[in-house]
């Protein structure tokens, strides 16, 4: 039975006569069940009101966490994707640097490898160019021997530097004044130079010529117009007999410097005398 049902109940009792119905306590006792009961269906209906819009309240709630659950779903898609995708690409340049890096390592092999061939080259070199310098040395100290009485007449000069040995001749001990011919005297010294070069190998020879800056005049100059002239035949002369003595003409260079590569001052006759010369190089063969 409803509220609404009991309520009517009780008031059809009451407007029926009070013999018909109940006894006066009775009535008052309904009467105050009827308050008690009206009281508590108003109870009921507010909380009835109540869960209503709380139960509203709740599914908005679900309505919009399900929603935000959707958007987060598809934010943790997204995520999973751009993750994915990274990992990729994470993946394929890890792959590009591995490469690289084993193409890096065989080239850094291959260039120990022949950067030993090098080293190994070098010190071939470096021993053949100690040896060579030996050599030269021991040139250096046979013609010193061999021509110590020019050195001590102050007619030749023989240096050796970083297996490079030259002989200084002046040409006062070679020709006589304004002739390119070798004076038999001079064939002499050549001759103790020759002995000593036939003995040497792996080496060049030059025959370089030189003067003094005095200009050719005169008869003289039909023949040598300038000190290139007289300083080239002069060499040439030095060279042809090198090679009549048996010294291979393929070693043999003659070169002509006129007055341009003074050894002193051309201002004393003494300067000038010095700067008068065959100078005969010994020289790395080409």
């Amino acid at each position: 039975m409803s509220g609404k049902a009991l309520v009517l109940l009780v008031v059809l009792c009451i407007s029926l006569p009070l013999s018909g119905c109940v006894s006066m306590g009775k009535y008052e006792m309904k009467e105050k069940e009827a308050v008690e009961l009206t009281k508590n269906l108003q109870e009921q209906q507010q909380k009835y009101a109540d869960l209503t819009q709380e139960n509203a309240g709740l599914k908005d709630r679900v309505k919009q966490l399900t929603s935000e659950l959707a958007g987060a779903s598809g934010e943790r898609d997204r995520l999973a994707e751009s993750k994915k995708g990274l990992e990729e690409s994470l993946k394929s340049t890890a792959d590009e640097k591995n490469l690289k890096i084993a193409e890096l390592s065989q080239r850094i092999s291959e260039l120990e490898k022949e950067n030993g061939k090098l080293r190994e080259e070098i010190a071939n070199l470096r021993k053949v160019k100690e040896e060579e310098v030996e050599k030269t040395s021991k040139t250096y100290e046979e013609m010193l021997e061999k021509m110590k009485s020019e050195i001590s007449q102050g007619q030749v000069t023989i240096s050796e530097l970083k297996g490079k040995l030259t002989v200084n001749m002046l040409n006062a001990i070679l020709f006589d004044s304004g002739k390119a011919e070798v004076k038999p005297e001079g064939l002499e010294v050549l001759q103790k130079v020759i002995d000593i070069l036939k003995t040497v190998t792996g080496k060049a020879i030059r025959i370089e010529g030189h003067t003094d800056n005095v200009q050719i005049v005169g008869e003289l100059a039909r023949r040598y117009p300038t000190n290139w002239e007289l300083s080239a035949a002069r060499a040439i002369n030095v060279a042809r007999y090198l090679q009549q003595q048996g010294l291979d003409p393929a070693l043999l260079s003659a070169v002509a410097y006129g007055e341009f590569k003074p050894v002193a001052p051309n201002d004393t006759e003494e300067g000038k005398a010095k700067n008068r010369r065959i100078e005969i190089i010994l020289v790395p063969k080409d």
